[in-house]
Formats: structure tokens, C-alpha cells, sequence
């Protein structure tokens, strides 16, 4: 069948021929999905399949499968793109047992150097950003083209590349795009289909057409049985720097909190504790200096541990995780090299010895444990992570957040079924104490809520600028921001109550100061003086209901003696008359000026009090104070949002991909 808006991408272009190898039924499921995906004209497909379920198998199967289109039928060539010589080695050898029959070539460094005319050849992006590597394969004999560990694929490397073979992808340095008779399919695998620098896979994939979760795998039996446990360790994440683009936590930064004799032994006891039974463990460390420290701690408790490291050459690698895969030593540790494509099966224990807000960066450190080995004897893996016991920072990842619980819960050899009790469980308790919704016997408030219109321009309540300070006083106190009230003493001065910073009486919370007038306000600004005199102390209290009850009796006892003590009221006759002409325009040139916009409401029905209230809170700082908190606030909602979209492209699902 053909698509009458592309009928040269939409050519039922398949074979349905069945593949040399007994695949499981969600491989089936899988290349199912992609072959349909192809059919109806989709050229750019992504798939999402954890680590041990066979992503190689699979798209090596999927080749098979991929005719030439009627219209190019040279275009029987494929090419398998990677990021590591390992990955290629692993790739070009499952090729080779799947498809003895096929050419494999590798293209890579200096060492391996492909022909172009190999059946399949699996290739290093690193080695064909150069332009006499990547000139060898011609878009008119490649019928399609694989991209492992596809969440790369966005990069701007990667782009460089797949731009030469599709139309739709862009190159990043806007070079001319190649004349191409047709769009060659480029298929994206991954664990973690997702990028957490928030380049968008969008640019290069359409769509992701099957997603598989590792809980769910394991859960199938598909992947081995896992059991994990969480140590509660005092480490204090708190003032480690993050990194702006990924969201994570900055290496060096956290290397110092982590990589510390302390942190380490604990580590190495952890495992002495619970995992000496291990015959192959695998360590994640945060850097260099870590893997070096951390493994002379092992080394020192008696135990045969080895690491590796990107700068480790290439031979000296490939043989100390031959080695481990052999059984000849029980630890490796390593930094940022094993998260990816390392298939060594008979790990089974992983350390995490490195936290993260990352879950996709959680899921390949514990994944790389989680492929079946029964030859090797291994009957599930041990996860053991480390977790902060004081829950400092948010957005951790870690074994009880993978599962909905609270960091701080104690996990020790878990099973995935414990867990996921523990998580329901947890459910039906917050279901049962949030309960019905319900009016009847309601309790009377015990305690005041304290809440403050921090704008002094808010119209509401009076303009008084914080609600609670009616409950506790029958005065015009005004609430200023930043728990500051004032009450303003009929031209005799005013009372400012305040938080207290007395560091030798830790009980003291508020104090409350007077300060008397010198000279009327009027006399004083044309003077430009102060109209004030040195402020008293008047009293120190331990809650804020004392202290406004203390600056009451000192107002009504030694400020505003006598009858005139009824203009303190909120309730006084005067505070509702109409505003002043001067109190109106001191008003609205405030407003102008706020926003900068000139705009001031209508302020017709504005009474004495309001204004007063109003004048007197921008005098003592209100302003200022709500501008400050605004901008926390408008920060605070940046970082949230920022954090809401960072968890947010963490997330894998079967649909579209968004190109922003």
C-alpha cells in the first residue's frame, strides 16, 4: 500500500521473512511497532528498551527485515552508529552470530578503517565527524541506519552527521543541506530515551514507537531479580553547586562532600556488611580523585578491587574487564565510563556511590546489573545506593524514590514485590487520613494564622497589610512586611514592634521600640531634617501577641494619654471620612511610580485610614520588602518550573517528540 503524499517513504518496504533468532515477546512486540511505524511513512522513529533486554538483538533483527525501496535498489547497506569502541565491538560481534552471513566492518580510529561496502558497518560518531571517514557512505546504498544510545543523537555532533542521510534533520553549522533523492530511515535506540540538558530529540527523531520500563521488565522476570538497600548516610547535599543545563549535581562540587575518608569507609563497610557474598560488584563514583581514594579504601580492608577511568588506555580496559568478567577480583569501580553500554553480566551487586538527580543517570548505574547470567551462577543483583539522613535536598533520586516512598525510608534487601507493597500501603494510609470530605465538627482555631498583603497598595482589609494583627489588637497597628507592624500614635510619634536579633536571649522573638516626633512632619521636610527623636526600647517578648499588647498599654499609658487614646481604633470615626487631597496625591504619585507604567487606579473612595494606613506602611519599608520577597518568589517559581520541566523530560512514553 502507498502513501499518495510520499509514495517513495511509505512503500511497504519490509520483509516478513522470520529473523534467525527465537526473540522474546516483547522484541516482538517491539520490531512489530517499528515495521508498522515505517510502513505508514515515519522516517525517524525512536525505541526505548533498558538495559539487558537485547536492544542489539533487536535492531540487528530489525536490518534483517528492511528491504531496499523499489525505487533505490542499491540501498541494501546499513550502518550502525555508536559512541564507544566497546559498543562497536559488541555490535559488529552480535552481527556476526545473528547474520553469519552478512559483511561486518568497524569504523574507528586508527585501528579499524571500513571499506563503505560492508553489509553492515558499526561506526564511532567520534571518528566520522571527520569528513574523508564519513565520505565513504554514500546515502544511495544505505537502506537505513541505527543510532545506539540514542538520547545523543540531539548533539550537535551527532546532528553534523545525520543530517548528510535525511533531509529533515539540520546540521548545526546551517551548511547547505546535501541533495538527497530520498529520506534514509534513521532508527534511535536507548534505556533512557530522554536528554537532561534539555536538547530536544525532537530535532532529529519524530516519534517514539515502543517503550519498555526497567521496573516492568524486572517484574516480567525478563531481567533478574533485584534486592535493594538504601544506608542512611550523614552527607549534607545542601551547598553542592548544580549544574545549570542538566540539573545535576556539579562533580567537583560534590566530590568534596562525598569523597571523604568518612563517606568512604562507610561505603566499603556497607559492602563488607552486605555484600562480601558478591562475586562481582560494580562500583559509580563521582571522579577521578574518588575512584582513586575510594578504591585504596577497599584495597586497604583487605579487599582485591580494581578501577577504570576514561583516561585508562583502551587495552589496559579491555583487559581488566575481561578480568572482572572472569571472576579474578570482586570490586571494580569506575566515574562516568560503565553508565553506558558496558555488557558485563555477572555483575551482581552495584554500588552507588554517587547521589543524583538524575533518574535516567540512576537507572544505567543500577542497570548495568540487571541482565540475566545464569551461567555464571548469579541469581539476582544487590542495589545498594546511599541516601542523606537528614533529606536536605530535594529531587534526589534513589531506591525509595524510584517507588514513590520518602528518601528517609529504611530499605535493606528489598525485593521489587516489598517494595511495591510499601508503596501501596503508603497510598491507602494517605487516602484513609485525608478522608472524606467533611463540615461537621470542625474544631475551633487554637492559634492565629499569620498572613500578610505585603503590597502597600493592596486595598483590602483596610489596607492594613496583614489580616492577623486584628485578632490581636483593637488598634491601627500595619503590618510592613517581613514581620514588622507599626502603630502610628496620632502625630505623637509611632511604636514599631520587629523580630528580635538578640543572640544572648535565644526566647526573645520580638521587640517593640518607640520614637517620638521632634518637629510637626511638615515643618521637618521643609526644614529636610528628621521629625524624629532617638527611638526607646520598650519591651522584648517572646510571641507577637505579648509584644502588640505591650506597645498597646505603652501607646494608651505614655503616648496618647486621655480621650484622644479613641483615635488609635481601627474603628475611629475619623479613619472613615474621605482621604485628604495631600494624602490622595502622595498616594497616587506612589502609585505612578510603582510599576513605572503611570497608571493609578481610582482613588475617589479612599478614606483617611486607608491612606493612612497606606502612607505609613510605605514609610517604614513595606515597599521595599514586598519588592524583595516578589523577587524571591518570582525566582523560587523560575527554579520550580525549571525543576518541573527538567523531571519532565526525564519522562520516556510512546507519541511524538517535541522539537523545542
Amino acid at each position: 500500500m502507498r502513501c499518495p503524499c510520499r509514495p517513495h517513504l511509505c512503500t511497504r518496504f519490509y520483509s516478513t521473512k522470520p529473523p534467525p533468532v527465537v526473540l522474546r515477546p516483547y522484541q516482538q512486540t517491539c520490531l512489530q511497532a517499528c515495521t508498522e511505524a515505517l510502513e505508514s511513512g515515519a522516517t525517524r522513529i525512536g525505541v526505548s528498551l533498558p538495559t539487558g533486554s537485547g536492544k542489539t538483538t533487536v535492531f540487528i533483527t530489525l536490518l534483517s527485515l528492511i528491504n531496499p525501496p523499489p525505487e533505490s535498489p542499491r540501498a541494501t547497506k546499513s550502518l550502525v552508529l555508536v559512541n564507544s569502541v566497546e559498543l562497536a565491538r559488541q555490535a559488529a560481534a552480535q552481527t556476526e552470530k545473528l547474520f553469519p552471513g552478512w559483511t561486518v566492518e568497524i569504523e574507528q580510529g586508527t585501528k579499524y578503517k571500513a571499506s563503505g561496502e560492508a553489509d553492515l558497518t558499526v561506526a564511532t560518531y567520534q571518528t566520522l565527524l571527520r569528513p574523508a571517514r564519513l565520505e565513504k557512505f554514500d546515502p544511495a546504498t544505505l537502506k537505513a541506519i541505527i543510532v545506539d544510545e540514542a538520547h545523543h543523537a540531539a548533539a550537535p555532533s551527532y546532528r553534523r552527521i545525520l543530517s548528510r542521510f535525511h533531509p529533515a534533520i539540520r546540521s548545526p553549522d546551517q551548511l547547505p543541506a546535501h541533495a538527497l533523492t530520498r529520506a534514509i530511515p534513521i532508527l534511535g535506540f536507548s534505556a533512557t530515551f530522554s536528554r537532561h540538558d534539555g536538547l530536544a530529540l525532537g530535532s532529529v527523531f519524530e516519534r517514539i514507537v515502543y517503550h519498555r520500563d526497567f521496573l516492568e521488565m524486572i517484574k516480567e522476570q525478563w531481567l533478574c531479580d533485584v534486592r535493594f538497600t538504601a544506608v542512611r548516610a550523614n552527607i549534607n547535599l545542601s551547598d553542592v553547586t548544580v549544574n545549570s543545563r542538566s540539573g545535576d549535581f556539579n562533580a567537583t562540587s560534590l566530590a568534596h562532600v562525598i569523597n571523604t575518608p568518612t563517606v568512604n569507609k562507610l561505603v566499603v563497610q556497607s559492602w563488607l556488611d552486605r555484600a562480601t557474598d558478591r562475586k562481582s560488584t560494580l562500583v559509580f563514583c563521582v571522579n577521578l580523585a574518588h575512584v582513586g581514594e575510594l578504591t585504596t579504601t577497599f584495597r586497604s580492608a583487605g579487599v582485591n578491587a580494581a578501577y577504570i577511568h576514561a583516561g585508562t588506555p583502551a587495552a589496559e580496559r579491555k583487559a581488566l574487564i575481561a578480568s572482572f568478567k572472569a571472576g579474578e577480583f570482586p570490586v571494580l569501580l569506575n566515574c562516568a565510563i560503565l553508565t553506558e553500554g558496558a555488557d558485563i553480566p555477572n555483575v551482581d551487586c552495584v554500588i552507588v556511590a554517587r547521589p543524583t538527580r538524575s533518574r535516567n543517570i540512576f537507572a544505567q548505574m543500577i542497570g548495568r546489573g540487571m541482565r540475566l547470567s545464569p551461567e555464571t551462577g548469579k541469581k539476582d543483583c544487590h542495589i545498594i545506593d546511599f541516601v542523606d539522613s537528614t533529606n536536605r535536598v530535594p529531587g534526589i533520586v534513589s531506591v525509595p524514590t524510584l517507588f514513590g516512598l520518602d528518601p528517609s525510608e529504611v530499605i535493606d534487601e528489598e525485593t521489587i514485590e516489598s517494595l511495591d507493597a510499601r508503596a501501596q500501603r503508603v497510598l491507602e494510609l494517605d487516602e484513609l487520613e485525608s478522608g472524606p470530605d467533611s463540615t461537621d465538627d470542625v474544631p475551633s482555631p487554637t492559634s492565629v494564622t499569620y498572613t500578610d498583603y505585603d503590597d502597600p497598595f493592596s486595598l483590602v482589609e483596610q489596607s492594613h497589610g496583614a489580616p492577623h494583627i486584628v485578632q490581636l489588637s483593637p488598634y491601627a497597628w500595619v503590618g510592613c512586611g517581613g514581620d514588622v507592624y507599626v502603630l502610628e500614635c496620632m502625630g505623637k510619634g509611632y511604636i514599631r514592634v520587629q523580630p528580635a536579633e538578640d543572640e544572648e536571649n535565644p526566647e526573645a522573638r520580638y521587640t517593640a521600640h518607640f520614637t517620638p516626633p521632634t518637629l510637626p512632619a511638615r515643618t521637618a521636610m521643609m526644614l529636610k531634617i528628621s521629625p524624629f527623636q532617638k527611638t526607646r526600647h520598650i519591651l522584648t517578648a517572646t510571641n507577637l501577641a505579648d509584644a502588640i499588647r505591650g506597645g498597646d498599654y505603652y501607646a494608651k499609658t505614655k503616648v496618647v494619654k486621655g480621650p484622644i487614646v479613641a483615635g488609635l481604633f481601627r474603628t475611629a470615626k475619623w479613619r472613615r471620612t474621605p482621604a485628604t487631597d495631600f494624602q490622595r496625591k502622595f498616594v497616587a504619585s506612589r502609585f505612578a511610580k510603582k510599576d513605572g507604567t503611570g497608571l493609578v487606579p481610582d482613588l475617589s473612595k479612599l478614606t483617611k485610614g486607608e491612606a493612612a494606613n497606606i502612607i505609613n506602611r510605605l514609610k517604614h519599608g513595606a515597599m521595599s520588602r514586598h519588592q524583595k520577597k516578589a523577587k524571591a518568589q518570582e525566582k523560587q517559581i523560575a527554579l520550580a518550573e525549571k525543576e518541573r520541566q527538567r523531571k519532565a523530560r526525564e519522562h520516556v512514553a510512546v507519541g511524538p517528540l517535541s522539537v523545542a
